[in-house]
């Protein structure tokens, strides 16, 4: 759920916030924010402290007594102690304006995987997508049984697409959760990964059937048969 009243950046944040898989439902008061949040159990709340009729820090305040939804809060207050404060009231993470969406999005990811973790969906150690198995614990990859040497960015690129089988990732988003955000990674570095992970899965690397481009878009890992692309 987004509780924002600003609605060119409520529309910004949905849009950011769908393009990651998730349902997102916005709100534009405290009051309805407090209603929503009680009738739908939201998994996340974004949530802008400048809200009409009820302040975004009373709905903190008042939904932390009633549930540990994770808490994410979005203001144009800068100072320390304002942070301080809203963590005091129980949010579990801040994000001052202006902000990057892109960081906006990881953040909710973080806070998301910590919520499901704590409450035991942990996510899996070994990753089957078609004939490619990854075992994260063991750090090996196979291929239809044959065992794959990655280095350890490359296994980090193939198991962020093996943990969304099918989905399309952005350089963007393949840079967002292998490498951070305060490296400086160019997106022709993810290119670079890319091409040495098809040398090592791929039968034919100039026509992958694992690995694919989806042209315009980004990289996925292949969970079906489907045509070979290049």
């Amino acid at each position: 759920m987004v509780a924002e009243d600003d609605e060119k950046q409520a529309r910004l944040v949905r849009i950011y916030l769908e393009r990651e898989g998730n349902a997102v439902q916005v709100v534009g008061d405290g009051r309805a924010a407090l209603e929503k949040a009680r009738s739908v159990k939201p998994d996340l709340i974004v949530l802008d402290v400048m809200l009409p009729l009820v302040d975004g820090l009373d709905v903190c305040r008042i939904l932390r007594t009633e549930s540990d939804v994770p808490i994410l809060l979005l203001t144009a207050r800068t100072t320390e102690e304002d942070m301080l404060l809203g963590l005091d009231l129980g949010a579990d993470d801040y994000l001052t304006k202006p902000y990057s969406p892109r960081e906006l999005t990881a953040r909710v990811r973080a806070l998301l995987r910590r919520s499901r973790k704590a409450a035991g969906a942990a996510e899996p150690a070994v990753l089957r997508v078609g004939a490619v198995v990854l075992d994260t614990a063991r750090f090996e990859v196979r291929v239809a049984g044959r065992p794959v040497a990655l280095t350890a960015k490359e296994f980090a690129v193939l198991e962020a697409l093996a943990r969304e089988p099918g989905r399309v990732f952005t350089r963007a988003q393949i840079i967002e959760r292998v490498f951070g955000f305060d490296h400086g990674v160019q997106e022709r570095t993810v290119d670079a990964h890319v091409m040495n992970l098809r040398r090592k899965l791929e039968a034919d690397p100039g026509r992958p059937r694992h690995l694919e481009t989806v042209y315009g878009r980004g990289y996925r890992l292949n969970d079906g048969p489907g045509p070979a692309s290049s």
